[in-house]
């Protein structure tokens, strides 16, 4: 039975078994049976290497972070998570120049931005002319995300479903602002940015 530690553009917690490119955590999300309780344990949510180091851990052993899996960066971003900073160095480096912010400020920023009052996930409006690619927007319910002139639909699996973009009007956007403004200056992190499925 797969473990409920995927990730999906909204922040969700799904169950599903692929295992995807990215990796991260928000802290202990999970009890001495690896049962998930809640969304998240700190305001610091990263994104991860699938290696480093060589190192091997169990997986939701208890008392340590919950290991969370993204389908790929866009995916990670769209969740609100930033790049580690031990694993991803250089991709950290070149983040924190980007947003201008030292970690615990840019972790509070993308808390307000992901969340709300209430700890419910908050959305954001924007221009359909002024949404980047790489960005998530929300459409019949559903993640889907910007890629030239068309929307893929996320699954876990991969992108699957497209259509085109809309160019006018405002659409719900996914993506906290802080990282629309990171993806607009040309971000390319070392890891995989796009799974393989969204240039099919």
């Amino acid at each position: 039975m797969p473990l409920q530690n995927r990730v999906t553009p909204l922040g969700e917690l799904i169950a599903d078994p692929a295992r995807g490119l990215l990796y991260g955590n928000r802290g202990c999300l999970h009890d001495g049976e690896g049962t998930i309780h809640r969304s998240f344990a700190v305001k610091r949510w990263i994104a991860c290497r699938l290696e480093f180091k060589g190192r091997k851990r169990p997986l939701l052993r208890p008392g340590r972070y919950t290991e969370l899996f993204f389908l790929d960066e866009a995916t990670a971003f769209a969740a609100g998570h930033r790049p580690c900073a031990e694993c991803r160095r250089e991709d950290y480096n070149s983040f924190v120049g980007l947003v201008g912010m030292r970690a615990d400020a840019i972790d509070e920023r993308l808390h307000g931005e992901r969340l709300d009052a209430s700890g419910q996930r908050r959305l954001h409006r924007a221009d359909a002319a002024e949404i980047v690619d790489g960005a998530f927007v929300l459409d019949d319910g559903r993640p889907w995300l910007v890629l030239g002139a068309e929307l893929l639909r996320w699954t876990a699996a991969g992108y699957t479903e497209r259509r085109r973009c809309p160019t006018r009007g405002e659409l719900e956007l996914i993506t906290p602002p802080t990282l629309v403004d990171v993806l607009r200056s040309g971000w390319r992190g070392s890891e995989p940015f796009l799974h393989p499925s969204a240039a099919a």
